[in-house]
């Protein structure tokens, strides 16, 4: 991934003004690294299937990454985790203050979907670009996942109600980024496949991150760890033990529909997958 680095460096929102740290803290998060996750699922499908493409995809993925940053940066506010690390930094809120991070996080959010908007797609590929990461990241996604995840903090959900929260809050954006790289590419019958290959993706990411937060200290994972005592974690459903079994349980299944892609689908994901798939080991 170090040509998308490239990329978001070279392409960092700016807004010039006389703030005192305003671009500063917008480039703040973005350059801290992270997993770049989302992108590379997008540009692994566009190269799979249409790889004169994925120039022209660079926009689409620095779209999700943006709009996943947000989302960390509001994830960590007070008024939610309350956390002071992710990505092995300060949190905005703590290095500036908690205006900056709401107003930060709000700017990558719309930024995102100005990117997409003059994106080098047909209209119609950039309509179904914007809606895919709408859908998926707002009203019926992602938040309300974080708002069932905020509202049931310290009322335990039973395991349905927690792969429901979850499929929102985590899976579905992660569906997206796949899901995405199929509506570039042309490939409108696989996007639906590679949409709950996604889902089933983003739970197995989401009980592994459940699991190192209880197993690694914050310095090893980069971001605040032992904060999901009072959460509706996997964790704290299940045990370590159940949960481990869980994680194995999906990566198992993971494993078996990758099989299933197209031969140049698979080579392009089983790289990336590898180092995931065995992540809570």
């Amino acid at each position: 991934m170090k040509d998308f680095e490239a990329y978001l460096s070279s392409h960092l929102p700016k807004a010039p003004s006389f703030h005192p740290h305003y671009e500063e803290a917008i480039a703040e998060m973005l350059l801290a690294g992270g997993k770049r996750f989302r992108p590379a699922l997008l540009l692994a499908v566009v190269r799979a299937h249409n790889s004169l493409l994925v120039d022209s995809s660079y926009d689409a993925a620095l779209a999700i990454e943006l709009l996943h940053t947000y989302s960390l940066i509001h994830d960590d506010l007070p008024c939610m985790d309350d956390a002071d690390l992710r990505r092995g930094k300060q949190t905005l809120h703590v290095k500036y203050d908690e205006v900056t991070a709401v107003l930060v996080g709000d700017a990558l959010n719309t930024q995102a979907f100005e990117i997409l908007s003059e994106a080098a797609f047909s209209d119609e590929v950039k309509v179904k670009l914007i809606r895919c990461l709408a859908k998926n990241g707002g009203l019926g996604g992602m938040v309300l996942g974080q708002a069932i995840d905020c509202h049931f903090e310290n009322y335990p959900l039973d395991i349905e109600q927690i792969r429901i929260l979850h499929i929102n809050k985590t899976a579905k954006l992660i569906a997206c980024a796949l899901q995405m790289g199929a509506i570039i590419s042309g490939q409108d019958i696989l996007a639906k496949d590679l949409y709950d290959f996604g889902i089933k993706l983003g739970l197995l990411f989401q009980v592994q991150d459940d699991i190192l937060d209880v197993t690694q200290s914050s310095e090893e994972a980069g971001k605040t760890t032992q904060n999901d005592g009072d959460k509706n974690s996997f964790v704290n459903l299940l045990g370590l033990d159940g949960t481990m079994k869980e994680a194995d349980r999906l990566a198992e299944e993971l494993r078996e529909q990758l099989n299933t892609f197209d031969t140049k689908l698979y080579n392009e994901l089983s790289p990336i997958l590898s180092k995931y798939l065995a992540r809570h080991k």
